[in-house]
């Protein structure tokens, strides 16, 4: 990829803790909140706001239920957000191959 302009890059995933939320999500089958938030190491709120940015544009699905009357949230990644992923990993090792 000659003249690669970084503008390409996903504003979306290109934020540190979404792109770790992004980074962890594809790597399992699914992630309860609490979880992501340990792995992520981000307070309550601030991943609350990551996450609802990226269920906005689709990338991440969650199903909430109730365990032992406590509420549970648990995320997916979405193939359109796989796919936004790959294509963000694409083109940042393209940066980094003709920087």
């Amino acid at each position: 990829m000659s003249d690669f302009d970084y503008k390409q890059l996903d504003d979306i995933i290109h934020s540190r803790i979404r792109l770790a939320i992004m980074a962890l999500l594809v790597s399992v089958e699914s992630a309860n909140f609490v979880f992501i938030r340990k792995k992520v190491n981000a307070s309550d709120g601030n991943l609350s706001v990551h996450i609802r940015k990226l269920e906005d544009v689709k990338y991440v699905s969650s199903t909430k239920k109730f365990i032992d009357r406590k509420p549970v949230t648990t995320y997916q990644i979405s193939n359109l957000g796989r796919k936004a992923f790959e294509a963000y990993v694409d083109r940042l090792s393209g940066l980094l191959q003709n920087g």
